[in-house]
C-alpha cells in the first residue's frame, strides 16, 4: 500500500474524488482527511503498480485542480 499525503494547498479536494473515480478500476483507494492533507491511500496487485497508480492520479488530480481554478 501507498499512502498519497496531498497538500490541501495545492490539491482541491473534488479534484482528488474526481481523480480516485477515473482510476477506480485499476486499483482501491481509500480516502482520509487530515487538517492539512487529503490522504489516499493506493492498493493494486503489485508494488510497482501501485507507484505507477499513485503518481498518475496525482498528477491527474493537480491538473483537474489548475483546470478547475486551484486549491481552495
Amino acid at each position: 500500500m501507498i499512502e498519497l499525503r496531498l497538500h490541501r494547498d495545492l490539491y482541491r479536494g473534488t479534484a482528488v474524488d474526481e481523480a480516485v473515480k477515473v482510476f477506480a478500476r485499476h486499483g482501491t483507494f481509500a480516502l482520509s482527511e487530515q487538517p492539512e492533507h487529503w490522504v489516499v491511500r493506493v492498493e493494486s496487485k503489485t508494488p510497482a503498480r501501485e507507484r505507477q497508480l499513485a503518481g498518475e492520479l496525482g498528477n491527474y488530480a493537480l491538473g483537474l485542480t489548475v483546470k478547475q481554478g486551484g486549491a481552495t
